[in-house]
């Protein structure tokens, strides 16, 4: 059964503020040295803290997190092996900045690629990808900017699938937390390549470290990127688990590297100390239903959806549900019927609703059989 995403309306407007930063109740908001930044809640996406989080600036290389959503969107379909050779161009193996160093003509496998783009940043390898899959990267630029539009990043405008500077070049902190929200929810593989802190390519000849350094030290850490230019300064998106929830923290424009670790540490230990996911259930198990005219007596209904609810730790002994569900129903009913839900409230205001539906098809009773079923209660009322 697929995990709902639950409608936290609600939720946000307990959580959210009017000023630059977001404030929960459970806490003031950190300080932090950076100029842009946003903390989000990765299954929900709850905005839990925000600094500005709106203002378009230079993402340096943190824009590979919308060329590593396409390259995994291409290998979950299909379209794409993980072992598929990718042959170097002349424009791949010029990329300047860092890179693994490719020749012209080289032949590396996605899978080491994909390593190399996550782990040091490679623009060599990005670009390369870019115009395996694509023809060439102003053609990969042109989808990543239409996927871009379609996660609703709507201050986003890429012009490479690098980083590199390039005048109008440009995204939110809450842009990027779109797209690493799409990363990590949607292709949960990417951890294989984002949580490794040392590693080699070409057997062994060629070492690569992670840029970022929270894979080491940080408890939980899952990813995700890093970024830095003389125009973005430090950068970074940073995605950490701990006890069942994900969070995703956008760090921009920090003045240093260390601030910019400082920063996203700061958020998600944040997150940590003052939010909770629980799993919200019915008190006791769900009641048939009775069908009227039905050639079954009762339907079994059932929870349309799971839904794990964002809360303020204060607040996981305050979630309370409420039954509603029709004591029966006219046959014929269709599988998926809706008969009830489920009302969810956190300290007694009204948080979320889930819809019961039932859990197969009953048919309506034809007139020979309405005819027969009154004729069984007859003889058996003798």
């Amino acid at each position: 059964m697929r995990k709902k995403l639950c409608s936290l309306a609600l939720a946000a407007a307990l959580l959210l503020a009017a000023a630059p930063h977001t404030r929960a109740a459970e806490g003031p908001l950190p300080d932090l040295g950076c100029t842009s930044a946003i903390l989000i809640e990765k299954e929900t996406g709850t905005v839990l803290a925000q600094l500005d989080p709106d203002r378009p600036l230079e993402p340096a290389s943190v824009t590979k997190v919308m060329t590593l959503l396409l390259i995994m969107e291409a290998l979950d379909s299909g379209r794409l092996a993980l072992d598929e050779p990718v042959t170097v161009s002349a424009n791949a193996a010029g990329m300047g900045g860092s890179q693994v160093y490719l020749k012209e003509g080289e032949q590396m496998p996605v899978q080491e690629m994909l390593k190399c783009v996550t782990v040091v940043s490679a623009n060599d390898c990005a670009v390369a990808l870019a115009e395996h899959l694509a023809g060439s990267e102003t053609a990969f630029v042109d989808q990543m900017n239409q996927r871009a539009a379609e996660l609703g990043m709507d201050k986003t405008n890429f012009v490479n699938c690098t980083g590199l500077p390039a005048p109008g070049h440009l995204t939110t902190a809450r842009d990027i937390s779109l797209m690493s929200r799409a990363l990590l929810l949607e292709h949960p593989d990417i951890r294989a390549y984002t949580t490794i802190w040392m590693d080699s390519i070409r057997d062994g000849a060629f070492g690569l470290t992670n840029t970022n350094r929270l894979i080491r030290f940080y408890p939980g850490a899952t990813g995700l990127k890093t970024g830095s230019t003389k125009g973005a300064l430090y950068c970074m998106s940073a995605s950490a688990e701990r006890d069942g929830m994900e969070l995703i923290a956008v760090v921009m424009k920090s003045p240093t590297t260390a601030q910019r670790f400082e920063d996203a540490k700061t958020l998600l230990d944040y997150g940590f100390a003052n939010f909770a996911l629980v799993n919200v259930w019915p008190d006791d198990p769900l009641p048939p239903v009775d069908v009227l005219l039905g050639q079954q007596a009762q339907v079994q209904p059932v929870l349309e959806d799971t839904c794990r609810l964002l809360v303020g730790k204060g607040e996981r002994d305050q979630v309370e549900t409420e039954l509603v569900l029709a004591p029966n129903v006219e046959a014929p009913v269709e599988n998926g019927q809706i008969l009830g839900r489920l009302e969810v409230s956190v300290a007694g205001e009204p948080r979320d609703a889930i819809n019961i539906i039932a859990s197969q098809q009953v048919d309506r009773l034809t007139v020979p059989g309405i005819f027969n079923k009154m004729m069984q209660k007859f003889l058996l009322g003798r």
